[in-house]
């Protein structure tokens, strides 16, 4: 998902930037599906998972903020 952020921020147009971001929301989808993996085969402890299942949904939200900015400003520019 990280990789996938940075790449948004060198996008051609809001639009593109829009795009790669989604992309990356659902590499968050992903990384959680492993974390999930990780902690029922007692891989990882459970307060290891509980810490980065947390920090992945704060980078969710940021992300899904920064989307909901630019919409924003696409909706305003186009009035």
């Amino acid at each position: 998902m990280g990789a996938n952020y940075s790449e948004a921020l060198g996008a051609e147009s809001d639009s593109d930037f829009i795009h790669k971001i989604s992309v990356s929301l659902k590499e968050t989808h992903e990384t959680q599906y492993w974390l999930d993996l990780l902690k029922d085969s007692n891989y990882i402890t459970d307060e290891y998972y509980n810490t980065l299942y947390s920090l992945s949904e704060e980078i969710y939200k940021m992300m899904t903020a920064s989307v909901i900015t630019v919409k924003r400003r696409l909706s305003a520019s186009a009035t």
